[in-house]
């Protein structure tokens, strides 16, 4: 339905005590999913960033790009291997992982944004040497595990005012790269950098008590209660990962760490902005509400 003027000149004013909250205040967004993949909700989702940024919050934009990776593996005839849920990548195959990542899909998105009235920078973890790390096991090859991240290259992009689009491939100091989980880098990053808040993008609405009934949302979760929703099963398969991150990057000193659902156009703008939110938030402490 159609807002009339007195309807948008409220919706402005409920979003004035977040605009200010948010001010001059980091938020890391982790891109990923369907949000990804569609034009008009990968549209959407660099329109809400340009918004953030002109209202004078410190967005960091980091993302994946794991379909883009399987299918340019596919076109050079390499098929795609998991190992417990993460990519097995050679020395070929982490090669075409930087092409992907650190060229095609974060270049895009640095065009997109300015497209829309933005100020963006693309940056990779090789990039002033961000992200360092390690094989994180010996069979999955190339996949790295993140040993130190150094925030500077980020610092100084926000300094000048642009939006750090940033694609999670590491370094080492035997000049090898290394294909990095995205949900791990933006935890560490938003952890390293004192976030106000961690925004992860999924598939799903949130932590359902009832996979299969949306309207069992859990809307707040305190860290110290997710490991008793893991013994029982409310979170359950791909999600434990993303919770551990969660999990990760309050422990680092982030002050909330929301899972949204990406596949709702504005997500970011209804989960900072409004009093509704969506999805479920993460924070420190010892209690649970539904």
């Amino acid at each position: 339905m159609e807002l009339n003027i007195t309807q948008r000149a409220d919706v402005l004013t409920q979003a004035l005590p977040y605009i200010k909250k948010y001010y001059n205040k980091v938020v890391v967004v982790k891109y990923g999913g369907n949000a990804m993949i569609h034009d008009e909700l990968k549209d959407a989702v660099m329109g809400d960033i340009v918004l953030l940024s002109l209202i004078g919050i410190k967005v960091v934009l980091v993302h994946g790009g794991g379909p883009e990776i399987t299918e340019m593996l596919s076109r050079v005839g390499k098929k795609t291997e998991f190992v417990d849920g993460l990519r097995v990548t050679d020395k070929e195959s982490v090669e075409i992982v930087q092409m992907v990542l650190a060229g095609k899909i974060n270049k895009n998105l640095v065009n997109l944004i300015q497209n829309k009235g933005g100020k963006a920078i693309g940056l990779c973890g090789i990039d002033g040497h961000m992200i360092r790390a390690e094989k994180l096991d010996e069979r999955l090859g190339f996949v790295g595990e993140i040993t130190d991240i150094d925030v500077t290259p980020i610092l100084d992009v926000l300094e000048k005012g642009y939006i750090p689009v940033i694609s999670t491939v590491g370094y080492d100091t035997d000049g090898n790269t290394y294909n990095i989980n995205a949900d791990t880098a933006a935890a560490r990053i938003a952890g390293q950098l004192g976030a106000e808040s961690l925004i992860s993008m999924t598939d799903i609405e949130g932590i359902l008590r009832d996979k299969n009934d949306p309207s069992t949302l859990i809307s707040k979760i305190n860290v110290s209660d997710a490991p008793q929703l893991m013994r029982d099963g409310i979170i359950s398969g791909g999600m434990i990962p993303k919770v551990n991150c969660s999990i990760e990057a309050i422990r680092r000193g982030v002050k909330k760490v929301f899972i949204i659902d990406g596949r709702i156009p504005h997500a970011i703008l209804i989960e900072t902005l409004t009093d509704e939110g969506i999805g479920t938030m993460f924070l420190s402490g010892n209690s649970y509400d539904d």
